[in-house]
């Protein structure tokens, strides 16, 4: 019956129902092209290897995977800061070994413009990968002739030595072109290290400032040697080097000052050589006599990978290659030698504008764990309250970061500064929230010290000046040494720990 009438129906309209026919053969067709393209979609959502091989895929904050996969215009711009750094010390590290264990860096679909010797230039796409890295999360191209191997720049991304560490993080630097007064450019390599139990410590430092594309620039090398005790006493010895006995490089560690210097040895340690007489009250050279000579060994990934910052003609730039670190060698003070061994030992890197710049800073063991915080006060910054980071980091490196608001500082303590005295910090204390984490850092200051920063003197025309001193609203730089404790809890389990450390501040 139901095929009869379909066939009366054909037969009396037959042009209605070819048009039915094409509407409805139309609209079956549509929907199976959706729901295959709706299937091949969601295979390739599911299939790692289309975008990149692995598990998982990592991208940068605020990128849609479609549109890495697509390459769409917004993800041109794209990147992972310090990706060498969260590779070797988060993705690849020994901490997640029983939970990854393939990591592959890769970059796609990048805009480059290739210049041709003609002066032409041409847009290209290109992408990066490291052959071994690719081939272990099953994302390897078939390769068809050649080869296809890690090259020595693959090798020192992945994994260099430590020498090659040091000087990837440590090296010096020219100041952009955005810096318009040079003069105020100013970049060292900083150490301290503990004696005595802890109870005598020296700040040595490797100054180069001014302007060092000009001819307007030189070193200044300042060793400050304190004495815990209830007549506390503080020596400071330096030495101001002409330009032509300063040599420094954009592309290692090393550094010359003269007859001392900072050497990267092979193994990734420091060699520091620093000689330098007496100061006086007026700036000039005295009897006194102090010669360091250390080996610093810095702990294994124990460093903070380096950061800058600025905008228009300011620029703080900071590195810490050696943020938990062990002294061995000599410390000598007028003919007197005292032998270290394995001494508590801090190494960092400073560079950018610092006249006018004031900071809080701090690095300290705190028992198994070591923490570094600090904020910069831009010059001119007297309203708003720079954020602050604390990065703290246990024997297998990185481990958390944690961005308290403030810093609560109690003056109990005095020190003078000259004729000047001075109400400085006896204790602080910091803490932050980030989810479910927590960190409290409560610092008891035992010693401290008060450098007036202001310059002593109008500079003539031509001269170099201290690019450090500065007329500031907080002139007086404090350097305290003491005791922090942490707490907390970290991955749901308690954070807890107790260490010596050093800690400045401005008053």
């Amino acid at each position: 019956m139901i095929g009869q009438l379909a066939v009366r129906n054909i037969t009396y309209r037959p042009w209605r129902s070819v048009l039915l026919f094409f509407g409805f053969g139309i609209g079956v067709a549509v929907m199976i092209v959706l729901l295959s393209i709706g299937e091949a979609m969601l295979s390739q959502a599911r299939n790692e290897k289309l975008v990149g091989g692995g598990s998982i895929t990592v991208l940068p904050e605020g990128l849609d995977v479609e549109v890495m996969k697509t390459g769409g215009v917004g993800g041109l711009f794209f990147s992972i800061d310090h990706a060498s750094f969260l590779y070797r010390q988060l993705l690849a590290s020994p901490r997640f070994a029983k939970e990854i264990s393939a990591v592959a860096p890769q970059i796609e679909g990048r805009l480059l413009y290739l210049r041709a010797p003609n002066g032409e230039e041409y847009p290209v796409h290109a992408s990066g990968e490291i052959p071994s890295a690719t081939r272990a999360v099953g994302a390897a191209p078939e390769v068809v002739a050649g080869e296809w191997e890690d090259d020595d720049g693959d090798r020192r991304w992945i994994a260099p030595t430590m020498a090659e560490l040091r000087h990837e993080i440590d090296h010096f630097h020219i100041p952009p072109d955005s810096v318009a007064d040079r003069d105020t450019w100013a970049e060292w390599h900083y150490f301290n290290v503990l004696s005595q139990g802890g109870r005598r410590w020296a700040f040595v430092s490797f100054i180069v400032g001014g302007d060092v594309t000009g001819t307007k620039w030189g070193g200044q090398l300042g060793i400050t040697l304190r004495q815990q005790a209830t007549d506390a006493a503080t020596r400071r010895f330096g030495e101001t080097l002409d330009r032509s006995r300063v040599q420094f490089s954009t592309t290692d560690a090393n550094l010359v000052f003269g007859d001392s210097h900072v050497t990267v040895l092979p193994d990734g340690d420091y060699e520091v050589k620093a000689e330098a007489r007496e100061l006086s009250g007026n700036g000039s050279s005295g009897a006194g006599r102090i010669q360091v000579n250390l080996r610093v060994h810095p702990a294994p990934y124990a460093y903070f990978p380096g950061a800058s910052m600025g905008s228009g003609g300011f620029v703080s730039g900071y590195t810490v290659p050696a943020l938990r670190a062990s002294a061995s060698g000599t410390l000598c003070v007028d003919g007197s030698c005292e032998q270290l061994t394995d001494a508590q030992s801090y190494h960092d890197h400073n560079w950018g504008v610092w006249r006018g710049v004031t900071w809080d800073w701090g690095a300290s063991r705190a028992g198994q764990y070591t923490f570094l915080y600090g904020r910069v006060y831009p010059p001119d910054s007297t309203v708003s309250v720079p954020p602050m980071l604390v990065y703290l980091i246990d024997s297998l490196g990185f481990r958390a970061v944690f961005r308290p608001k403030l810093i609560s500082y109690e003056d109990g303590r005095t020190v003078r500064a000259g004729s000047t005295t001075l109400r400085v910090p006896s204790r602080a204390t910091f803490s932050d929230a980030r989810g479910d984490d927590t960190l409290r850092i409560d610092l008891e200051i035992e010693d401290a010290i008060a450098t007036d920063t202001r310059p002593r003197k109008t500079l003539k025309e031509g001269e170099r000046g201290d690019p450090l001193s500065s007329d500031r609203a907080r002139p007086y730089f404090i350097q305290m040494k003491g005791t922090a404790r942490i707490s907390g809890r970290l991955d749901g389990a308690p954070l807890t720990g107790t260490g010596i450390g050093f800690f400045e501040t401005y008053r």
